[in-house]
């Protein structure tokens, strides 16, 4: 592993449903992190035996062994490890209970792919301090503003929207790469969600006018057939 920082970090899954943990193990891979996924409580507490987790997204409704019991174990073993319970389950009586239990976080589905990775950020944030936290990143004539959800162009705020931003994000996270529709789909849109590729076209054009992206020298190249393409390098 890369040296620890809040985008290297190592999390452990813990997710029985496999098109959930496909989609948040993605997600977070996107986002810089090491992700370990096991379909099971008893597999969750021997990997992270094996390799110890920076944090832990805990699923409740596991086989076997449960997520309660999970979290107990590991607070029984005085294992401090971050813990987000991410889960359908949304009664206040399971919310009360899983962070009276020792768990740093309760998030229940559907939600917002985003909001979990800024969850995660901010709880990494406050379990080491002193680790780095990348708040901005530059390309080309954009300042990106990790912390705000904000791109600037010189000092003009561009106005980005929630999904534009996110777009960027995933786009600026691997300058070069081609991101297919169906990529993007999956790494910009929440697991509910249902958007056509035609939607994610939508964005993008309207992501690229509010960049004041051209067609001569385009900070975001379309591949007709395969995808989209963020064309600029980036200091971190």
């Amino acid at each position: 592993m890369s040296p620890a920082t809040p985008r290297s970090r190592r999390i452990l899954l813990v997710e029985d449903e496999p098109d959930m943990g496909a989609m948040v193990k993605a997600n977070l891979e996107a986002e810089g992190f090491a992700v370990a996924w096991e379909t099971s409580g008893e597999g969750g507490l021997a990997a992270h035996g094996r390799e110890s987790a920076d944090l832990v997204v805990l699923d409740l409704n596991l086989p076997g062994m449960g997520g309660f019991e999970v979290l107990a174990t590991l607070r029984r073993r005085a294992d401090k490890v971050p813990v987000i319970i991410l889960t359908a389950r949304s009664g206040g009586e399971d919310r009360v209970r899983g962070l009276s239990s020792g768990a740093d976080d309760y998030v229940t589905k559907p939600f917002a792919m985003l909001e979990l990775v800024a969850r995660i950020q901010a709880i990494l944030r406050r379990s080491e301090p002193e680790a780095p936290f990348q708040r901005t990143a530059r390309s080309g004539p954009y300042r990106i503003d990790y912390l705000h959800f904000t791109v600037f162009r010189g000092r003009t705020d561009l106005g980005l929207g929630l999904k534009e931003f996110r777009l960027l994000e995933v786009l600026v996270a691997h300058p070069g790469r081609v991101h297919s529709r169906a990529d993007l789909v999956n790494l910009a849109w929440e697991a509910d969600a249902r958007p056509t590729l035609r939607t994610v076209d939508r964005h993008i054009h309207a992501l690229r006018k509010k960049l004041g992206d051209s067609d001569e020298n385009p900070a975001i190249q379309t591949l007709e057939r395969e995808g989209y393409r963020w064309t600029l390098p980036v200091k971190r």
